[in-house]
């Protein structure tokens, strides 16, 4: 049991950075959303223009 504390502290930070990097992942997304000058996706060129 002594490695416990361990095994913890490392599930925790790692659950700590996904949650930085998801939250970042999303603030750029939604910055690139509101951007009307961004370029549109590739995966939308086959899609009618707005």
């Amino acid at each position: 049991m002594e490695s416990f504390p361990l095994i913890a502290l490392l599930a925790l930070v790692t659950f700590g950075i996904v949650i930085a990097f998801a939250l970042m992942s999303k603030r750029r997304t939604e910055e690139k959303l509101e951007d009307p000058t961004a370029p549109r996706s590739r995966l939308a060129d086959d899609t009618p223009a707005e």
